[in-house]
C-alpha cells in the first residue's frame, strides 16, 4: 500500500508540473484532491489493517494530503501573480491626471464666524458662556428692564410657550443676567454669549424666525463708553482689516442707558459711498450701550459702585458682510451648490 501512495505521488506532482494555465491546475487540484479523488479514495485501504497498521496509514496518507496540497496552492498563487504582473504591464497608469476630488465636511459659515468672534473675544481675556434657548420671561424681559407691556413682549415678536411665562428666548441678554446673578453682585463679569434666538419674523432674503445672536457683557468699576469703543475697535478690525474704522450713534435700548448703534466704515467702497453702505460710506452692524443701572441693580449689582457695558449683533450679518452673502436663507438651505462656496478652506 506504501507503494500505491508513492506512485499516486508521483503521477500528481508529473500532471502538476505539466499544467500549462490556471484553470488547468484548479481542475487537475478537484480530481486528484476531491472527495471522490484518488487521494480521498486511499483510506478505503485502512479496513483490512489492524489497529497500529492504521494509525502508520493513516499517518502516510495525511502527510500525502498535506504535501499535494502545498504543492498545489503554491502554484496556482505563482500563477495568479504572473497573470497580475502581466496585466499590469500591459496596462499604462496616467500618474498626471488629477485624482478624484471627494467632497469632506466642513464647519458651517456661521460657525466659522463665531469662532472668530469668540477668539478675539478670548484674547482679550472673555469667557464664553452659553444658557438655555427655552427661558423665562422674567430672565428674557424683566431683569432686563423690560416691564409688562414693552411692545418687545408682543405675542407678534416672542414664541410663548405657557401663557407668557415660558419662551424660546428672544436674545441671547438671558445668559447674561444669569450670569450676572451668579457673580452674586459681587465681582467683576466679562463674557460673550452665542447662540440661537427665536423671533415672529416672515423669512425673507434679510429675515428669519431662528437666527445666531453673538452678545457680550464687561462689568467692573469705572467702565465708560471709551472702553465699549476700544473693545468694539479691535473687534472690527480683526473681522474686517486693519483699516477698518467705528463710530458710535446715539439710540435707544430698554436696558442700557446710554444706548448706541455701533457702525464700522465700509470696507468696499472705502467711505466714498456705495449700494451696501447705502451711499453713506458707514455700516451699521450692532447695538450698544451702557449698562442699565436698573438692570444692574436687578442682578445684585450696586449700580453706584459698578458700571459695565453690553453689545449684541446677529453672527448671520456679520459673515452676509464679510463674505459677500445676500440672502440670510443660505445659510440654513442643504443646497451644495451655495454651501460649498462658504467652507473653511475657502474663507481662511
Amino acid at each position: 500500500m506504501k507503494e500505491k501512495v508513492e506512485l499516486l505521488q508521483k503521477e500528481v506532482k508529473e500532471k502538476l508540473a505539466e499544467a500549462k494555465d490556471l484553470k488547468e491546475t484548479n481542475e487537475l487540484k478537484v480530481l486528484y484532491l476531491g472527495k471522490k479523488g484518488p487521494v480521498n479514495e486511499l483510506t478505503t485501504y485502512m479496513r483490512g489493517l489492524n489497529v497500529e497498521e492504521k494509525k502508520e496509514f493513516g499517518k502516510i496518507v495525511n502527510e500525502l494530503k498535506q504535501e499535494l496540497s502545498s504543492a498545489f496552492e503554491e502554484k496556482i498563487k505563482k500563477m495568479e501573480e504572473d497573470i497580475l504582473n502581466q496585466k499590469l504591464a500591459k496596462e499604462k497608469v496616467d500618474i498626471t491626471l488629477p485624482a478624484t476630488k471627494i467632497p469632506v465636511g466642513s464647519p458651517n459659515i456661521l460657525e466659522y464666524i463665531i469662532e472668530e468672534v469668540e477668539s478675539v473675544f478670548m484674547s482679550m481675556g472673555y469667557d464664553v458662556v452659553d444658557g438655555p434657548e427655552i427661558e423665562e420671561d422674567k430672565y428674557n424681559f424683566e431683569m432686563l428692564n423690560i416691564p409688562k407691556g414693552h411692545p418687545a413682549r408682543d405675542a407678534q415678536d416672542t414664541f410663548y410657550i405657557e401663557d407668557e411665562t415660558i419662551l424660546l428666548r428672544s436674545q441671547t441678554s438671558p445668559v447674561q443676567v444669569r450670569t450676572m446673578l451668579a457673580a452674586g453682585g459681587k465681582n467683576p463679569v466679562r463674557m460673550i454669549c452665542p447662540g440661537k434666538t427665536y423671533r415672529r419674523d416672515a423669512d425673507d432674503a434679510t429675515h428669519s424666525h431662528q437666527f445666531m445672536q453673538i452678545e457680550g457683557l464687561l462689568v467692573d468699576k469705572n467702565i465708560s463708553l471709551s472702553d465699549l469703543k476700544g473693545t468694539f475697535d479691535v473687534l472690527a478690525k480683526k473681522l474686517f482689516g486693519e483699516n477698518c474704522e467705528t463710530r458710535f450713534r446715539p439710540s435707544y435700548y430698554q436696558f442700557t442707558e446710554p444706548s448706541v448703534e455701533t457702525d464700522i466704515s465700509c470696507f468696499i467702497c472705502k467711505g466714498k459711498g456705495c449700494s451696501l453702505c447705502k451711499n453713506s460710506g458707514w455700516i451699521t452692524v450692532s447695538g450698544a450701550g451702557l449698562v442699565h443701572p436698573n438692570v444692574l441693580k436687578n442682578c445684585g449689582y450696586d449700580p453706584k459702585e459698578w458700571t459695565g457695558f453690553a453689545f449684541g449683533f446677529g453672527a448671520e450679518r456679520l459673515a452676509m458682510l464679510k463674505y459677500g452673502i445676500h440672502d440670510i436663507r443660505t445659510f440654513y438651505q442643504t443646497d451644495l451648490r451655495e454651501t460649498t462656496n462658504f467652507d473653511r478652506k475657502e474663507v481662511e
